[in-house]
C-alpha cells in the first residue's frame, strides 16, 4: 500500500475534540506513532508507514489538532497540549509503550510526551527538533509584570494578524509548492499527491482560527515545556536524524540539542543531501536508518 491514504483509518474522541488517525502493520509488534510537521498530516509518512508495518511494526500516526482532518480548534495549541492529544492516544488507543518518530513540531511533541509520560514511551526519534528557544540562552525567571504584558501583547497580535488572507494566499497551489521549495533539498517528491495534502486542511473553514491558536498557544508556553528545558529530563533514548541542507531549523542546532540532552542517551545521525522533511525527501535512505537503530533499541520491546 502506497499515497497519502495509507492504512485503516478511524477517529478518536480526545476532551471535546474529535481526532483522525490511522494504523498498518501486524497488532502484536512493536507500536511506533509517526508525528507529522507544521501544515502536514498523517499522510506525509506516505513513503514510511508500508516499510515499517513489512518489518514486523505496528505502525500508527494521529493528525495533530489543528492539523489534517482532526478539529480546528481555538483553544492555543502548542506541544502541551498536543502530548496530552497523545497520550490520550497511546493510553486508549494502542494501549502500551510505543516508539514515537517525529517529523519537526512532531518531534517536538515526542519529546514533550516522553517528558511528561515516560511510561507511555520506549524511545524518541525526532527529525529534525525544532524549537526556536534553542537559539536562546537559557531563560531566566522573568517578572510578573513582564509575563502580563508579553501575554496581552501576543494576544492583541493573533487577533490583528489578517490570518484569513494569509491562509486565503497560503492554500493557492503555486505558493505551497514554493514553500515545499524551501523544505525539501530533493524536490522529485514534490508533486500532486504532496500539494493536495498540504492544501486540503488549510482550505477548511477553521484553518485561521486554527493558525490563530497556534500562535498564540507556542508564544506564551512556560520555559518548562521548551526543548531547552525538556530534553535534560529526557530518560529514554534519543535519535536526532537531522538534513544536512535543512534551510528551515539550521544543522547548527544539532550541537546545542546534544549538549542538553543526556549524553548517554542521545545520538545524531547525519543525513547527506537531505532536507527539512527528510522521511518523504528520500523514503529509502530515511527508512534503512530507522530500521537499524529501532532494531538495535527495541528489541527486548
Amino acid at each position: 500500500m502506497a499515497g497519502c491514504d495509507w492504512g485503516h483509518q478511524s477517529w478518536f474522541q480526545f476532551e471535546t475534540y474529535r481526532c483522525h488517525w490511522r494504523q498498518l502493520g501486524p497488532e502484536d509488534g512493536t507500536p511506533v506513532v509517526l508525528l507529522h510537521g507544521f501544515g502536514a498530516s498523517s499522510g506525509h509518512w506516505r513513503g514510511n508507514a508500508p516499510v515499517l508495518a513489512a518489518a514486523g511494526y505496528c505502525v500508527y500516526a494521529m493528525d495533530l489538532l489543528g492539523f489534517g482532518a482532526s478539529d480546528q480548534t481555538q483553544t492555543s495549541l502548542d506541544n502541551r497540549l498536543w502530548s496530552r492529544q497523545l497520550q490520550h492516544f497511546l493510553s486508549t488507543v494502542i494501549g502500551r509503550p510505543a516508539v514515537l518518530v517525529g517529523n519537526s513540531i512532531g518531534g517536538l511533541v515526542a519529546l514533550t510526551t516522553a517528558v511528561f509520560a515516560p511510561e507511555w514511551v520506549l524511545a524518541v526519534v525526532a527529525a529534525p527538533l525544532p524549537d526556536p528557544t534553542l537559539l536562546q540562552p537559557l531563560p531566566r525567571r522573568r517578572a510578573r509584570w513582564r509575563r502580563t504584558w508579553q501575554r496581552r501583547l501576543v494576544l492583541v497580535v493573533s487577533r490583528l494578524l489578517p490570518l484569513g488572507l494569509l491562509i486565503a494566499l497560503l492554500r493557492q497551489r503555486p505558493l505551497i509548492r514554493l514553500g515545499l521549495q524551501s523544505a525539501y533539498a530533493c524536490q522529485e517528491r514534490i508533486d500532486r499527491e504532496l500539494i493536495e495534502l498540504i492544501r486540503w486542511p488549510a482550505r477548511r473553514s477553521g484553518a485561521p482560527h486554527a493558525l490563530a491558536a497556534m500562535v498564540r498557544g507556542m508564544a506564551l508556553r512556560p520555559a518548562g515545556a521548551t526543548a531547552p528545558q525538556l530534553l535534560p529530563r529526557l530518560r529514554c533514548p534519543l535519535l536526532l536524524l537531522w538534513g544536512r541542507r535543512d534551510r528551515l531549523v539550521p544543522p547548527q542546532l544539532a550541537a546545542r540539542v546534544q549538549g542538553l540532552a543526556p549524553a548517554a542517551r542521545c545520538e545524531l545521525q547525519w543525513l547527506e543531501g537531505l532536507g527539512h522533511c527528510p522521511h518523504d525527501e528520500v523514503p529509502e535512505q530515511f527508512n534503512s536508518t530507522l530500521l537499524l537503530w529501532l532494531g538495535q533499541h527495541t528489541a527486548d520491546a
